[in-house]
């Protein structure tokens, strides 16, 4: 009879904490959790003592149960507070999902990013499911522009489709330049079919100052330059169940490699953030929300 207790007491501890793991990635994690993530990092192409605060946020997926307008405004309204010199948006505007329980339209979407106001002001590019999730886009050879790019010119907002754009701060020159989606189109893993044009988007850089590139999918990064001082992407959420230090599944073809955080190859460096909303599945575990602050010309902390 004692083992028998005990055997019913393990099994009730394994089924309550089976179902408070659940509760948590279903809700609380993803619904209520926003982490603010800083990077200094130390870039062999970018001038020491030229300093540059950059506010990220990447694949929002607005929309229910987790990213409604009133917590996407939360979330503006979070990076607005923390005073970067330029924000960008790195894709993925709206949800589609099966398990989406309200739609929210791009237009709402995009007006609500476009309180982004810093001073360098707020510049996109286009992720995978911007494409994927517009029925007359998501084709090649098609020649109609995606809705929430439509969405994002209206608000105001930029969007850097193989093109680079050069800004100015404290007097000086850097270029911001944005790839297209690598995942635009397409039907599986190794098997898209992109709307990018690396080489034109280098192309686009008409003198040497130094460049920050926007990429949706990290993937690219094996063939960006070092010319380019710092990459920025997201797309994999981190993995958005995530383990200590592993991800079971990445949507990239080289697998955890590209998942999260601070990359550096052969000099070069790459920033993939895990994003705000879900895809897929509307879960996150051990990958909360997050808003990335990236600030150049000062030495990397941590």
């Amino acid at each position: 009879m004692l083992r028998r207790r005990h055997l019913l007491a393990g099994l009730g501890a394994t089924f309550g904490a089976a179902a408070a793991g659940s509760a948590y990635a279903l809700a609380i994690e993803p619904g209520f959790r926003l982490e603010v993530r800083h990077y200094r990092p130390r870039l062999p192409a970018w001038p020491a003592g030229f300093r540059l605060r950059i506010g990220v946020i990447t694949d929002v997926h607005a929309g229910g149960p987790h990213m409604l307008p009133r917590r996407v405004e939360g979330i503006v309204e979070t990076l607005q507070g923390l005073r970067p010199d330029l924000a960008v948006f790195l894709g993925d505007l709206n949800a589609s999902h099966r398990f989406l329980t309200e739609r929210v339209p791009p237009a709402r979407s995009a007006a609500i990013l476009a309180r982004l106001r810093p001073p360098l002001g707020l510049h996109a590019v286009l992720g995978n499911h911007d494409w994927w999730d517009d029925s007359a886009t998501a084709r090649p050879g098609r020649r109609q522009r995606p809705e929430i790019e439509r969405a994002l010119l209206a608000a105001g907002i930029p969007v850097l489709e193989n093109k680079a754009v050069r800004l100015r701060h404290d007097g000086r020159p850097f270029w911001l330049a944005g790839l297209g989606s690598m995942w635009a189109f397409g039907g599986g893993f190794g098997r898209w079919r992109g709307a990018d044009d690396l080489s034109a988007t280098l192309a686009a850089m008409a003198d040497d100052a130094p460049a920050v590139l926007l990429a949706h999918e990290p993937d690219i990064f094996p063939r960006v330059p070092a010319r380019v001082a710092l990459t920025l992407s997201g797309h994999t959420h981190g993995g958005q169940v995530r383990l200590p230090g592993w991800a079971p599944v990445v949507p990239s073809n080289y697998g955890d490699r590209y998942a999260y955080g601070h990359i550096v190859e052969e000099g070069r460096h790459l920033i993939v953030s895990a994003g705000l909303g879900t895809s897929g599945y509307p879960v996150r575990f051990g990958a909360p929300p997050e808003i990335v602050v990236v600030e150049l010309g000062q030495a990397e902390a941590g």
